[in-house]
């Protein structure tokens, strides 16, 4: 299983944070290869299912996640139902101080973190109709800088939507294989 964490500073109350990330369909806003969210099935909360179409390079791969638990405003878990072996959690933590590089116009800070765990190679290969002659290990091997740049540049987007401008923001990024 491959892992990824990105997190960073947002200068917005837990809620905050976590009203808008529990409100998955929103995501297609920020995410480049989401092409749009085909179906959702509940209110948002545990048991919510959503049907999502990615697309990269000439692929196009639809996946069903659900949300498996929340604890507002501090946990979302998610797992991939079908297609994929993936699961996850956007943790949203309340900051006691506001960081040394807080912008003058903060008054709180929340630590939010994207955490996935996923196994690229256990895509169902019938589903994604590869060209010919291209093997799921070279779509792998092109797909994992692809996921990690998504997931950077997803957060970076919930920021300046959370805080109402964009800003440059600080990120750290682990990827474990």
């Amino acid at each position: 299983m491959d892992e990824l964490v990105v997190s960073t500073v947002v200068y917005v109350p837990p809620r905050a944070a976590y009203d808008l990330l529990v409100d998955f369909p929103r995501y297609e806003a920020y995410a480049d290869h989401l092409r749009n969210v085909v179906r959702r099935s509940g209110d948002g909360g545990a048991g919510t299912r959503y049907a999502l179409r990615f697309a990269w390079w000439k692929l196009t791969y639809t996946v069903e996640s659900e949300v498996t638990e929340v604890d507002p405003p501090k946990r979302i878990e998610w797992r991939v139902v079908n297609n994929l072996d993936a699961s996850g959690r956007w943790l949203i933590e309340e900051l006691d101080d506001l960081p040394d590089e807080a912008p003058e116009w903060a008054d709180t800070a929340t630590r939010v973190s994207f955490e996935a765990s996923y196994d690229p190679t256990s895509a169902d290969e019938g589903r994604i109709g590869l060209p010919r002659f291209v093997s799921i290990d070279w779509v792998v091997d092109r797909l994992k800088p692809a996921i990690t740049s998504e997931a950077q540049r997803i957060v970076e987007r919930i920021v300046a939507d959370l805080e109402g401008q964009p800003r440059e923001v600080d990120l750290t990024v682990e990827r474990r294989s």
